[in-house]
């Protein structure tokens, strides 16, 4: 009687009455068009008189050859080998088909509640205040300051479920915090609807399996070096599949086309040090500006402290991390349909209106589509389609949430030169001066003269900085031109806003 011993999956054993394989260093069970193997044969009564080999089982013309020397070298009869070999190759072909098997049930597995987590989270889900509960158990986890662009990034990440997901990039300089938000924000969803890349090449994204990146969140840590990548992606957010030809050599040897499909929706998360996107990218994103203020410093350095002193809760952190991640899997699909959509409008210094208007529309429906256990579920009366309604009040906690982000949208200026220039301003006003010069704040503001003079020209070309020689010497100095430009431009969009929500609420 035969035996194939797999326990050790480095090492397989096959043994025969005679005979004994060895198939050193395992199998590979992703190609199956080939059976290439290591094989070690000896007599069962001597394992030192072997003879060793690698060969694809599946050629014919190499097996036969193998089959006469082991005949030759063991001196064993032809068919003996032969019968065993296809025994093995028999037994190999099954095992490799088990271990692909098993490999597809694991990927289909879905976490599966326990009664008291569910109950938990669907507590969570059904109390009060859920967003502000949602940004206090984001804090409990972890993630310290930054309590708008979290709850922005968790509920960005939270669109993936839907049809048509939302994206984000945050910008930020290097050591700012940025990858670290990201990515303790993506530890609030389950591990199995995120998927993480660090290096990517050009055709990355077309070797997924068809449905593996399908209602996933897809984190790339440095858009820097995603240049190849950025085209395939602009095409997986918004026409939600990828495809490409390419050519693959048949059984015959002869090359043969085939389609590689991936299909979404995604949402997709990336970190930049760059002070601008390509227009292309940053139209279809969230763009989220990291805070550097001293105050963020100072909140960071005290959690480190508490860190190096032992005196912070990590399993609180762990708790608040686990709650979040299971109410993530209770929402399930849903269509979300905004009754007041045909009366919102936007303030029209928004640059991009258009996709601008679309990101606004979706935000509220992925703000509605997180309440959907505190919403009544709806049946279309000519589709039968289930779907569930936005309220006024998620319009009102999305305006909340995304004004910032529209007075970004609405700036003409990149948010590096934008953040120079509002601490400049406080700087100029802490000093109730008007004039400054380039020495003067670099030294005060401590910022590199490469840098200095890139935001200064930029602002003179856009014309918020005024040029003017200084009465002594060949230098020069510089006025702001409107100190409350930007303030106006944020209370504009805030009164837009007000006034289209307080004119539906008359209505109502």
């Amino acid at each position: 009687m035969s035996q194939f011993d797999t326990s050790n999956k480095h090492h397989f054993l096959f043994q025969t009455e005679e005979l004994e394989f060895h198939i050193l260093g395992g199998l590979g069970a992703y190609s199956l068009d080939r059976l290439k193997v290591t094989l070690k044969v000896n007599r069962c009564e001597d394992e030192f008189n072997a003879i060793r080999h690698n060969l694809d089982l599946y050629n014919h013309n190499g097996v036969e050859k193998f089959v006469r020397r082991i005949a030759e070298y063991l001196e064993i009869s032809t068919g003996i080998i032969r019968r065993s070999l296809q025994e093995l190759i028999h037994l190999l072909e099954n095992y490799r088909i088990e271990v692909l098997d098993k490999a597809e049930e694991k990927e289909a597995e879905e976490y599966l509640l326990e009664k008291k987590e569910r109950r938990s989270a669907m507590d969570f889900l059904k109390a009060k205040h859920l967003l502000r509960n949602t940004n206090r158990y984001i804090g409990q986890s972890g993630v310290i300051g930054e309590e708008t662009n979290r709850l922005l990034m968790y509920l960005i990440f939270t669109s993936r479920k839907m049809e048509n997901p939302l994206h984000c990039v945050s910008f930020g300089s290097s050591g700012s915090g940025k990858t670290h938000l990201q990515s303790k924000v993506a530890e609030l969803i389950p591990e199995e609807e995120r998927l993480s890349l660090t290096s990517l090449s050009s055709n990355s994204f077309y070797y997924f399996k068809k449905n593996e990146l399908k209602n996933k969140l897809v984190l790339i840590e440095d858009l820097d070096g995603a240049d190849d990548v950025l085209y395939p992606l602009r095409e997986l957010q918004t026409k939600k599949r990828i495809s490409k030809s390419v050519v693959q050599k048949s059984l015959g040897g002869q090359g043969k086309t085939t389609n590689l499909v991936v299909e979404g929706p995604v949402s997709v998360a990336g970190c930049t040090t760059k002070e601008s996107l390509y227009e292309d990218n940053s139209n279809r994103s969230f763009l989220l500006y990291i805070d550097e203020s001293e105050e963020q410093d100072e909140r960071i350095m005290n959690y480190q402290r508490k860190m190096s002193a032992g005196k912070v809760n990590y399993q609180e952190e762990i708790d608040a991390q686990t709650l979040l991640k299971n109410v993530q899997r209770l929402l399930t699909s849903v269509t979300v349909r905004n009754p007041f959509a045909e009366y919102l409008t936007l303030p029209k210094s928004v640059f991009k209106p258009r996709r601008t208007n679309a990101h606004y529309l979706q935000f509220i429906e992925a703000v509605t589509f997180y309440h959907q256990h505190q919403r009544e579920s709806k049946f279309d009366t000519q589709t039968g389609e289930e779907y569930i309604e936005t309220t006024l009040d998620d319009i009102k906690m999305a305006n909340d949430l995304i004004k910032g982000t529209l007075l970004r949208k609405s700036d003409s200026l990149n948010g590096a030169t934008r953040n120079y220039l509002e601490r400049l301003k406080a700087y100029l006003g802490m000093k109730k001066r008007e004039m400054f010069t380039n020495s003067e704040i670099r030294k005060n503001l401590r910022i590199a003269e490469s840098s200095l003079r890139r935001y200064h020209n930029l602002l003179v070309q856009e014309g918020y900085l005024k040029k003017q020689e200084t009465p002594v010497g060949s230098s020069f100095s510089y006025v702001i031109v409107d100190v409350d430009e930007f303030g106006d431009l944020e209370k504009s969009i805030n009164k837009a806003l007000d006034v289209c929500l307080e004119s539906l609420l008359i209505e109502k």
